[in-house]
């Protein structure tokens, strides 16, 4: 079954890209990625969804930064989706914020380590936008059936299901593309979060770090098996990124790589 994202079709043949910065840093940055984004993918061809955290619950140091919250975050998003024309994403923590990020995002996005809470699943289920479900790093590609199923109850039946990575030890993560096979099975299109795959999470000690210079080989693959959207992180200077630069992509090299995984979605197609 298609996803339908304010016009963007996901599932029915074409590539589709979700990607941003991992956090809301401020209005100017994210006004300068949503353009360049913009920019690049209609040059190149590729539907976009803008995607940016207003605020990530999960960072590995109390210290670290969260971003600007709910409230805030919601209203740069708003405005980065009526200014540019296109369509916006964002994760959710909470149920109580599922309403509200309703009223601006165009999809809802559920983090992989919240993939199990039911609750949260349900709330984004009846907001009846369309979820994507990011895969626990601790699941196994067949239980996602079960959060599937979850966000189902609510009659909602606009899911995606997201792979990215499995814990291997400490600090380490590891991509299987079978994944992508194993879920698709269930009916639904299916992303791979390139960038997030190749994070070490917590290997910097207070921070997670990362695998930059696998993501191009990696989405290639990701696309070579069949992959219905890529989601990246992308940032124009991952080294000074306030959450997520090392496993980052760095935007001058984004279109390039389109171009390639386009090539290769061809030939798959």
């Amino acid at each position: 079954m298609a996803v339908h994202v304010r016009g963007i079709s996901i599932g029915e043949g074409d590539l589709v890209l979700i990607a941003g910065p991992c956090i809301i840093e401020s209005l100017a940055h994210l006004k300068t990625m949503a353009g360049a984004l913009k920019d690049i993918t209609g040059r190149v061809g590729i539907p976009l969804i803008f995607k940016a955290s207003f605020d990530k619950a999960n960072r590995s140091s109390i210290d670290a930064f969260r971003g600007p919250g709910l409230d805030e975050g919601l209203r740069m998003l708003s405005l980065i989706k009526n200014e540019f024309d296109v369509a916006v994403t964002s994760d959710i923590h909470e149920t109580h914020q599922a309403a509200k990020a309703a009223e601006v995002l165009d999809l809802i996005q559920i983090p992989a380590f919240l993939c199990r809470q039911t609750d949260l699943l349900l709330a984004a289920g009846a907001t009846g936008k369309p979820v994507n479900i990011k895969k626990g790093q601790f699941m196994a590609p067949w239980d996602m059936q079960h959060a599937l199923k979850k966000v189902a109850s609510t009659a909602n039946h606009q899911i995606m299901l997201t792979e990215r990575g499995v814990s291997l030890g400490y600090n380490n993560l590891v991509c299987d593309l079978r994944s992508l096979g194993i879920m698709r099975a269930f009916g639904v299109p299916v992303v791979l979060d390139v960038t997030h795959s190749l994070q070490l999470p917590g290997g910097k000690g207070d921070s997670s770090g990362g695998n930059r210079e696998f993501i191009a080989p990696l989405a290639r693959a990701g696309v070579a098996f069949g992959v219905d959207a890529l989601f990246m992180e992308v940032h124009d200077r991952p080294e000074a990124a306030l959450s997520d630069g090392p496993n980052s992509l760095k935007l001058s090299d984004l279109e390039a790589l389109l171009e390639q995984v386009l090539q290769i979605h061809k030939v798959v197609k």
